[in-house]
């Protein structure tokens, strides 16, 4: 077995290091691939975690079977794998070490999730129904649709804003012009308010603008104040849109070992080092199914997709790429996946590998099968 190199390790974080760390590699599988559990299923999975329970300790064999499986993939940069709050398996393959701020995409809808989370707790929001019109009135254009004005926090949270997305095909346009929320704002509505799930950063945006707003801080301050210092993690600065608001869903940048840490914050109801960061009932209402994703075939909660992996309640965090935080509270696993960000991660290719890492490899060794 490999020791933990120097540049591998943060020596700042409270998570206990297995001196048996395997500095190996993460294994494919197909498991984010909405097929895997039937439809049915997939509801009201999550629940507030008991941090004492597990499954059995992971077997070096196993993760060694792991390790050979992810060096595998190429698209892979780094894999951590920790089990009630040890670290198992760490290994950067490519890419930046696992101390060094790597871009997770759109696992940054998650964080912004998390931050709503903490105004909430904080009473700087007026809760998950305060609409636009109390939030943004200013900002939203005087040719927009009346609707508008009543999306509200938990619509933006759940991506069911109606309004036409600015995402996938529709993204570039929205990048490239002048005024990111008075273009999202205008946009078409797709649905009614609250009616389904329509996948679109600009939602997220929206959100973090909101925040921006309520507390007369940027998204960057409140990312490192309420985030970035309990858990002793580096967020630098990301992508701004015109305004000067930092874009809220997408480009934030976060070490392997930070994004471990974010993961144990929810794992462990809120908690790190005996310090609340997050509330526990925000931890578990995010947790609670409130949309369904017609790409993932998965529910979504506040900021997470909810799903099961061998029967296991499952909840994730994904990024274009294959960026990944996987959370499996049953058996205290928490597992970070971080990926060439400049390629796709299809449901049939890569993500797919990913899928079949987790619920056909990690988790079998978790449950010592």
């Amino acid at each position: 077995m490999l020791e933990v190199s120097q540049r591998k390790r943060d020596v700042a974080t409270p998570l206990r290091f297995d001196r048996r760390i395997f500095l190996g590699g993460l294994a494919t599988a197909p498991f984010l691939a909405g097929s895997t559990v039937p439809r049915e299923t997939q509801a009201a999975v999550m629940t507030a975690p008991d941090a004492t329970i597990g499954g059995a300790p992971l077997d070096p064999a196993a993760l060694a079977r792991v390790a050979e499986t992810a060096r595998g993939l190429d698209q892979l940069n780094s894999l951590i794998v920790a089990q009630g709050g040890e670290v198992v398996f760490a290994e950067a393959f490519r890419g930046p070490p696992l101390d060094r701020p790597a871009n997770v995409k759109s696992v940054s809808k998650t964080l912004v999730a998390a931050l709503t989370g903490a105004a909430l707790d904080r009473d700087l929001l007026g809760g998950v129904d305060q609409p636009l019109s109390e939030l943004l009135p200013d900002l939203i254009p005087d040719e927009a649709d009346p609707r508008v004005g009543a999306i509200t926090v938990a619509d933006l949270l759940t991506m069911q804003a109606g309004l036409q997305r600015t995402s996938g095909a529709f993204y570039g346009d929205w990048v490239q012009s002048r005024n990111w929320i008075r273009y999202a704002l205008s946009r078409p509505f797709v649905a009614e308010p609250g009616a389904r799930m329509l996948y679109s950063t600009g939602s997220y945006h929206l959100l973090g603008a909101a925040l921006t707003r309520a507390t007369g801080r940027s998204l960057l301050t409140l990312a490192r104040d309420w985030l970035g210092d309990p858990l002793e993690i580096e967020i630098p600065p990301w992508t701004r849109d015109p305004q000067g608001f930092y874009l809220g869903g997408n480009n934030m940048r976060l070490s392997p070992l930070a994004l471990l840490r974010f993961g144990e914050v929810y794992r462990l109801s809120g908690l790190w080092n005996g310090q609340r960061v997050l509330g526990a009932d925000w931890i578990a209402a995010s947790w609670q199914p409130r949309a369904y994703s017609p790409f993932s075939r998965h529910d979504y909660g506040y900021g997470w997709f909810l799903t099961r992996a061998r029967g296991h309640p499952l909840a994730y965090a994904r990024g274009y790429g294959g960026q990944m935080l996987y959370l499996l509270p049953s058996l205290a696993l928490t597992v970070v996946v971080t990926s060439d960000p400049t390629r796709p991660a299809r449901t049939g290719g890569y993500l797919g590998d990913l899928t079949a890492l987790l619920a056909e490899q990690i988790v079998p060794a978790a449950e010592g099968v």
